[in-house]
């Protein structure tokens, strides 16, 4: 398979001119290892920690570590000996110079808080998640586009043309994960089997010590159904029957270690009684999809999930826009009490650029009443909306709304 270019490539090489380190992390199977091999591999030393004997060595003798492994070096899952990063922090105060180290980790939620504690001010901390469309397909677009150009190009009539993208059951099923979308003989039921087994037996049960993995897996099971949904915490801890306290300390877990995420509401006094609850998305469709059950193509696109992935799918693609560029998303959704709601709101430069996701190709003026409403209410002197659908082709649906090829990002 060839090597695809990251979005966070420059952004990497950027920070790297300013800070003596740099971590990437991100969730297992991202691509982590391969970019910073890709991208320094001749100008760096390789130091796998994920090595039993390389690990016991940094562990028992940390001093004679770093004597046979001088930076610049990448260290790989520096999460399994956290406590290097002391000995890191002593050699940046020592000799503060730009660049020098890179490190990879997966076990967000163990490994911030060392990061935090030892290299506060010392380094970046960049997230990598699977494919955007854009890194996987050659749509025409510079990888380095910026947030606003992203937007402009989105909200802009007749922009740019997009070209012919993958079919959205494939893409929905499969995912963006490197290797099951980069190579179709992988089986993606196998893939996404061994993938939750893997981080069940190596991320759950060493980090969060959770004594009964089934019950874990079934709470992961019922957040894939819930994908694109307003989270009922109680309901979800409920139906796994456990506790709250657990179902929320199970539900951070998933976050800090990027398969889920939350999409809180965006809420300043636009209308009297709005939906406060967060939605809860995976980060990827293709764990949803296979979670819930869902092994085909026909059966992804044309069963009642299909909607809640395909939103899924949008929502996670501005997500990697964010983070992939070093920013942290500014990402809402909007729902009032009576049920009109935005699916997402982007808050950028006192602007805010709402928009809608629709599985169908046929759009029709009614099918953009709740961002007509939205630009009403809220009474922004931006009065542009888009909706995420099937079309091929930049087309209006109202004067104010346009409709734009799901993929367009």
């Amino acid at each position: 398979m060839s090597y695809k270019e990251r979005t966070l490539q420059a952004t990497l090489r950027r920070n790297l001119k300013t800070f003596p380190a740099a971590l990437v992390t991100g969730p297992r199977q991202s691509g982590k290892t391969t970019l910073l091999q890709h991208t320094f591999g001749r100008d760096y030393r390789f130091v796998s920690l994920e090595n039993p004997d390389i690990r016991a060595r940094a562990s028992n003798d940390p001093v004679a570590f770093f004597r046979e492994n001088p930076p610049p070096v990448i260290l790989d899952e520096i999460q399994y000996v956290p406590h290097l990063l002391n000995y890191i922090k002593t050699f940046i105060d020592e000799k503060r110079r730009p660049g020098q180290w890179l490190m990879t980790g997966s076990q967000g939620f163990s490994l911030m808080k060392e990061v935090s504690q030892s290299l506060a001010g010392r380094i970046a901390v960049l997230t990598l998640l699977p494919f955007s469309m854009g890194e996987y397909l050659p749509l025409g677009f510079p990888l380095e586009e910026t947030i606003d150009s992203l937007l402009l190009r989105v909200f802009e009539p007749g922009f740019v043309r997009v070209k012919k993208g993958p079919d959205p059951g494939n893409w929905l099923l499969r995912g963006s994960y490197p290797e099951p979308r980069s190579n179709p003989k992988v089986d993606i039921s196998v893939w996404c089997s061994s993938y939750i087994q893997t981080y069940l037996e190596r991320d759950v049960r060493s980090i969060l010590r959770v004594g009964d993995l089934n019950a874990f897996e079934r709470f992961l099971r019922l957040c894939a159904a819930r994908t694109g949904q307003i989270l009922n915490l109680s309901d979800l801890a409920r139906d796994t029957g456990i506790t709250m306290p657990t179902a929320k300390s199970w539900l951070s877990a998933l976050e800090a270690s990027h398969e889920v995420f939350l999409l809180h509401p965006y809420f300043k006094n636009y209308g009297k009684r709005l939906v406060k609850a967060p939605k809860l998305y995976f980060m990827d469709t293709a764990l949803a999809a296979y979670l819930t059950g869902l092994t085909d193509e026909k059966a992804v696109i044309q069963g009642p999930m299909a909607g809640a992935l395909m939103e899924t799918a949008v929502v996670s693609a501005w997500r990697k826009a964010f983070l992939h560029r070093g920013e942290q998303p500014a990402m809402y959704y909007w729902r009032s009490s009576d049920g009109l709601e935005v699916d997402l709101i982007i808050e950028r430069n006192n602007r805010l650029y709402p928009m809608e996701i629709k599985l169908t190709s046929t759009l029709h003026p009614r099918d953009a009443d709740s961002l007509e409403k939205w630009i009403k209410i809220s009474e922004t002197s931006f009065k542009k909306g888009v909706v995420f659908c099937g079309v091929r082709k930049w087309t209006f649906v109202t004067s104010n709304v346009q409709a734009i090829p799901w993929d367009s990002l």
